[in-house]
């Protein structure tokens, strides 16, 4: 189907694919893997046509459709999530217009036996079968199956694209890739925004998927679901196992054990034979022998081992320096943006040299916490803020935000850098794979996981004391995570953690936040410990099992009850009866806040109803061009409030 011929790519001198061959055929299930920066989002983008190679040949052929997800992109603002989503459907829409234009033309003529005539009548077999295809269902339905698979509530997909993350609206591009219904699938890191409750739907969407998936991700357990061939990338060359992810691996393995002890073997064998040729080469009742070894020689067919790429991430955090004992606390406090709640009644105290991790639910708040203790935000209510002494190092989740893309790698570390450490620039960018001409490379054609390694290089111009990580192994490969978790198992200051990989958890906090229901719940010890008192496998099926809200609802928080029945356990009937009565204050308690809520709301709609009436009479009289203008942004801005104002007071009285 797709044919991919000695394709070179290569960057001032340096071969990123050095004469790459395979083919992608009808139903293919394809994981293709190694490190970040081998090449793998580039050959997506030669086979979208979006990139170029430096020389060879891709074939596609002409009428396939490709639906391609990238790791990052813009995101439509101006839409709300069904309405953004139903522009999915434009190809469909064009059909049935030109469905509609045939049938017109058809009408008027009467050359029935025409050529003309007959080609009109193939297209319209032609554009009736696509659309088949594509409505099989009402179109809404088929968008509102695929957002509620994708974690959106029935409730949110009315709410503006702009009031949600980065996260949840990569999920929106995802359910308009998966709504095309393209014969090939290319998605680059699909499930780095997914929980796991998403991750299950996603991947029984897949297994059905009728057309061929070209699939790059870092989870193993993903990719050994959907896959059966996997395709390594390792410098410049490509190697094609049959088989799934996980054997892959195994069969890569003995690959290389046996090409090693054939190789070895076989420079034993050329050794004696040279050892021979050159203790005989000068006696004459040996000639013969001799001349038929040296022949022997040239003829053997030599064996190659296949270089490895074995370059590694190598972090060694700098010193901290001392800190006050209490690192971050926040008493009482009630944390949201602007009168949207989140969580609230937050208790914590963050102590000298603790790791820790906050869990849960993606839109929970656990971003919005790290964002309080890196003093982005400030709560609504109540006490947070660092202690005595506390030098913070920050990784944000979206590197796409943080990092300049018309920097190069050299730039983004030579602007913050101060004092000796400059001279030390190049090696720190060494220690995290960006060597020779790597560090001229704009931050806009980096990679995802390149992007992690130079926002955590940055970590490295400062000592920190305390280390603030969200989401810090999402485009990292296995190799990069678990060398980033050893160096930071040895770092000796104070660390937080947002994560939902129990694998890189494990062994390095020693104590977990859960943010769940709008209230965070301290547990000490490490992620095996939580999990065995929660009775989960993981800190996947935790989120599995919360019934929390997709996004950041705080509605659906506010209306949640404290004591879930998962806590009651079995004990006796007088504590449960002691649990029900605390759950209903504390509902009675939620309910007079929300009306409370309400009020506010509906007194703000008023005002701001008022003000733009006011500056609308202003406007009908305004003459000058000045004043025109700051009336206007005026408008805009009250307008705006408006909109969100009644948005938030209709949520708020569901």
């Amino acid at each position: 189907m797709i044919s991919i011929n000695n394709v070179n790519v290569s960057f001032g001198g340096f071969t990123l694919l050095n004469d790459i061959n395979f083919h992608i055929t009808d139903n293919d299930r394809i994981g293709l893997v190694g490190k970040n920066g081998a090449g793998k989002s580039t050959l997506l983008k030669l086979i979208l046509g979006l990139n170029s190679p430096t020389s060879g040949k891709i074939m596609v052929p002409p009428g396939l459709t490709l639906g391609y997800l990238p790791q990052q992109m813009e995101h439509a603002k101006d839409k709300s999530v069904i309405d953004e989503t139903l522009t999915a459907f434009n190809e469909l829409f064009e059909l049935h217009a030109q469905i509609e234009k045939i049938n017109g033309e058809l009408a008027d003529r009467t050359d029935y036996n025409s050529q003309q005539y007959n080609n009109l009548i193939v297209k319209l077999n032609e554009y009736n079968d696509r659309v088949a295809i594509l409505e099989s269902e009402p179109v809404r339905s088929q968008a509102e199956k695929v957002l509620t698979g994708l974690g959106f509530k029935r409730d949110e997909l009315e709410r503006p694209t702009a009031t949600f993350s980065q996260g949840w609206n990569m999920r929106i591009e995802l359910a308009k890739v998966l709504l095309r219904k393209p014969d090939v699938l290319l998605l680059d890191e699909p499930t780095n925004h997914l929980d796991i409750e998403s991750i299950e739907w996603f991947e029984d969407y897949l297994k059905s998927f009728p057309g061929a998936i070209v699939l790059i991700s870092h989870d193993r357990k993903f990719l050994d679901n959907i896959t059966k061939r996997t395709v390594e990338i390792m410098l410049g060359k490509i190697y094609d196992y049959k088989v799934p992810y996980s054997k892959y691996k195994e069969l890569r393995a003995e690959r290389m054990q046996q090409q090693l002890a054939a190789y070895e073997n076989q420079q034993k064998m050329i050794e004696k034979t040279e050892e021979f040729i050159e203790r005989f080469r000068y006696k004459a009742t040996k000639s013969n022998q001799v001349q038929s070894r040296i022949k022997q020689l040239d003829k053997l067919e030599r064996i190659e081992v296949d270089i490895e790429d074995k370059s590694a991430l190598s972090v060694k955090f700098p010193p901290a320096p001392r800190s006050g004992q209490i690192v971050f606390s926040a008493k009482d406090a009630t944390i949201g943006y602007g009168s949207k709640v989140i969580i609230d009644g937050v208790n914590i105290s963050i102590e000298r040299g603790e790791k820790i991790a906050f869990v849960g639910r993606n839109g929970e708040g656990k971003t919005t916490l790290m964002r309080i203790i890196t003093k982005e935000l400030f709560p609504i209510d109540g006490e947070a803020g660092l202690g005595y002494n506390v030098d913070m190092g920050y990784f944000a989740q979206n590197q796409e935000d943080v990092l300049d893309k018309n920097d190069t790698v050299f730039d983004t570390l030579d602007k913050i850098a101060v004092g000796d450490i400059r001279t030390k620039l190049r090696d720190i960018l060494g220690a995290f794979l960006f060597r020779g001409e790597d560090i001229d490379k704009k931050v806009a054609v980096l990679s995802g996981g390149e992007r992690a390694r130079l926002a955590m290089a940055k970590l490295m111009l400062k000592p920190h004391n305390l280390l603030a990580l969200d989401e810090p192994t999402n485009h990292m490969d296995l190799i990069s995570k678990d060398i980033l978790k050893q160096a930071l198992q040895a770092y000796d200051g104070t660390l937080v953690i947002v994560s939902h990989d129990r694998d890189f958890l494990d062994g390095l906090v020693d104590k977990i936040y859960e943010f769940k229901d709008g209230k965070v719940k301290e547990h000490l010890g490490g992620v095996q410990d939580f999990l065995a008192r929660k009775r989960l496998d993981s800190l996947n099926e935790l989120e599995r099992k919360s019934p929390g809200v997709a996004g950041n609802s705080s509605v659906q928080m506010e209306r949640s009850t404290i004591v879930s029945e998962a806590t009651v356990g079995k004990q006796d009937n007088k504590v449960q009866a002691q649990l029900s009565y605390q759950q209903m204050k504390e509902i009675e308690r939620e309910k007079t806040r929300l009306k409370k809520k309400i009020e506010q709301c509906e007194k703000r709609i008023e005002e701001l109803e008022e003000t733009i009436a006011a500056l609308e009479e202003e406007l009908s009289c305004a003459t000058e061009t000045g004043k025109i203008l700051e009336l206007t942004a005026k408008y805009d801005t009250a307008k705006k409030e408006l909109d969100e104002k009644m948005d938030e007071w209709a949520q708020l009285s569901e």
